[in-house]
């Protein structure tokens, strides 16, 4: 049984956590297959939207703590460097949308790794949950950078120490995801909004990515120079002349990706 499903459909690269009875919780192998998937997926160019999502009832309960007691346990720091830090940093860097469709709870890393991506919907069964103070941990996967920005400082403490569960509805008020929806139009509306992004135009989208990855460090003059870099990029695209042709002939622009 793979850990991690994926499936090219549409131009969209579907990544589904498939570890259902343990609640898509990860354990080494399935790391591994997501850090695959997401390569995959990078590499190749019938791909032009990135969906993950998980099976059964939960989206992702974070780190299987099976794999960290008992003999020869695992260490934290070879589970952070190795497993989840390149996921983070793959999400991050793809350059193409990733959106995190969370169809039910996400908890410790499952839920940094949801709010690291692009776009987060939500179906009104899921909850976010920064389990880790319940167990004498600090939040990561990203979680300490990306949360705070997402909601701010006061919020994001709060929810961080006292390992609060945030509905869907909450978490879409706050500002930690884009949208929620209920659970019966959840997956229709879900694929609906990949295979929107996979027609849009992807080096546009990609660039548009990598400015909102420099703004989290840059000042304003420094983000401006980076805009107008990028800028002059987006400009020389085949994409580009597409979207200005359309627009005067008054049609639908047929993006490519190029």
């Amino acid at each position: 049984m793979s850990f991690i499903l994926l499936e090219i459909k549409n131009g969209v690269g579907f990544i589904t956590l498939n570890r259902p009875e343990k609640f898509n919780a990860f354990n080494r192998d399935m790391a591994f297959s997501m850090q695959a998937a997401l390569d995959e997926c990078e590499a190749n160019n019938e791909v032009r939207c990135v969906y993950i999502t998980g099976s059964g009832k939960a989206f992702c309960a974070g780190q299987d703590l099976g794999e960290v007691t008992g003999e020869n346990p695992a260490t934290f720091d070879k589970i952070l460097l190795e497993h989840y830090n390149p996921i983070i940093t793959r999400i991050r860097k793809i350059a193409k949308p990733v959106l995190c469709a969370v169809n039910g709870v996400a908890a410790g890393a499952g839920a940094n790794i949801a709010i690291c991506c692009d776009i987060v919907i939500a179906s009104d069964k899921a909850s976010f949950v920064q389990a880790f103070s319940k167990i004498g941990l600090i939040p990561d996967c990203g979680g300490t950078y990306f949360l705070p920005r997402l909601i701010g400082l006061q919020k994001a403490t709060a929810i961080m120490m006292l390992a609060d569960k945030v509905s869907a509805e909450e978490a879409e008020k706050m500002g930690m995801i884009y949208k929620y929806f209920s659970a019966e139009t959840f997956e229709t509306e879900s694929i609906k909004m990949a295979e929107s992004l996979a027609q849009m135009p992807t080096m546009a989208l990609a660039f548009t990515k990598q400015a909102l990855n420099e703004s989290l460090q840059n000042n304003l003059i420094d983000q401006l120079n980076y805009e107008d870099k990028l800028q002059y990029k987006a400009a020389h695209t085949e994409d580009y002349n597409e979207g200005v042709a359309a627009f005067l002939e008054k049609r639908n622009p047929i993006f490519k990706g190029k």
